[in-house]
């Protein structure tokens, strides 16, 4: 009967047969097409919900984060147990910290901790909030200081040019020390998740470094620690020489004039004195605030606003308790432009050594870093010695 349909319509068996294979193939091309658009719309819905997965569990603030958390999470779990495992692996996968882990034992700490401490440092009542503060990667740095005129005057197309001076250089090397701090906690204030171990090891770390640092600048006798201002041999401003620090006396003993403070801000250089500042400890300055000039104004100021220094004859003041108290023939007042006068250099990096062994049953921190400080320029401040000559 089919033979008699295909004589019918005119078409021969092979004709016939070539259709039927086109329509399959029809059929087969539009069933792949469907079924390739159904994976394609399947793939971008699982991506859409990949991302919203993501997205949620991604805090605001992870972008900013991310490059310290594996260090922060690493250190945590040192603190918190001794585990060392994730700062050397830190340090194996040179992740920026192919240091953390000192030849002399002890670890980087994590930089959120670090910036606290640092923070606590440049803002406490020390000569590092106005002295320069540099970063070296040596065990010392060297200051070389000009402090001789070179010759120089004017000169015509027609008259002859003598030759310059030869200039003086000092080298000032300010050796690095190492400043250490020793805070300890309990093993079972360690294990309190809820404890903020980072926060609380940084405030006992800036605290100990802060009075240890700010005593040293001062008073220090460059022995394992900074040279001081203090520590340098002082004469009489009138006769003053490279390498000692000129003072004013005051006139009376033990005690401090009007006069002697304008004195002593004249004392010093010009080219210092728009950057200067007075430093005294807080007995001192009860006594500086009282004094009056001849018409009866204060000669003394408070700040303006919330954080800012007072002020002396115009100058700000900074309150540095380690300065002597205002005792007959004490060096109690130094006025200078102490970034130019002081430096400070220190090493960037700050070191945790965990030990639960020597004060047992609690936990040592052995937190190190390495700072020195000394006169850059014997030129840059002066002394008010509260005496009579």
């Amino acid at each position: 009967m089919s033979d008699t349909n295909n004589d019918a319509a005119g078409l021969s068996p092979a004709e016939d047969v070539r259709r039927a294979v086109t329509g399959f193939v029809t059929q087969f091309k539009g069933f792949q097409a469907d079924i390739e658009t159904k994976l394609q719309q399947t793939e971008e819905r699982m991506t859409m919900l990949d991302r919203k997965t993501l997205t949620a569990a991604r805090t605001p603030l992870a972008g900013a984060t991310d490059m310290g958390a594996p260090h922060k999470k690493a250190f945590n779990a040192y603190v918190r147990s001794g585990d060392d495992d994730g700062l050397r692996g830190l340090e194996l996968e040179g992740k920026a910290l192919s240091t953390a882990v000192n030849s002399d034992g002890g670890y980087l700490v994590d930089p959120q901790t670090s910036d606290i401490v640092k923070s606590v440092l440049n803002t406490t009542a020390s000569i590092r909030a106005i002295a320069s503060v540099v970063n070296v990667e040596a065990t010392s740095y060297d200051v070389l200081v000009d402090h001789s005129d070179v010759g120089a005057g004017w000169a015509t197309e027609s008259s002859v040019i003598g030759e310059s001076d030869t200039p003086q250089i000092d080298r000032i090397t300010v050796q690095l020390h190492e400043l250490s701090a020793l805070p300890k906690a309990s093993q079972r204030l360690l294990d309190d998740a809820a404890f903020d171990i980072e926060g609380w090891l940084a405030g006992r770390i800036a605290d100990k470094f802060a009075r240890a640092e700010a005593g040293a600048f001062i008073n220090g006798d460059g022995i394992d620690k900074p040279r001081g201002i203090l520590a340098h041999p002082t004469v009489d401003n009138d006769v003053w020489a490279w390498g000692n620090l000129g003072y004013v006396p005051t006139g009376v003993s033990g005690e401090v004039t009007p006069d002697a403070i304008v004195d002593v801000v004249y004392a010093l250089g010009a080219q210092y004195r728009a950057n200067a500042s007075f430093v005294m400890n807080s007995k001192t300055a009860g006594l500086v605030r009282k004094l009056k000039d001849m018409d009866g104004r204060f000669v003394w100021s408070d700040g303006l606003a919330a954080g800012e220094p007072a002020r002396l004859m115009g100058y700000p003041v900074l309150i540095a308790e380690d300065m002597p108290d205002a005792n007959a023939d004490e060096m109690a007042i130094a006025f200078g432009d102490f970034a130019a006068g002081y430096t400070i250099a220190e090493r960037p990096d700050l070191r945790i050594l965990r030990d639960p062994f020597s004060a047992k049953p609690h936990v040592l921190f052995y937190a190190t870093k390495r700072v020195g400080g000394d006169v850059s320029d014997f030129a840059a401040i002066k002394l008010l010695k509260f005496g009579t000559s």
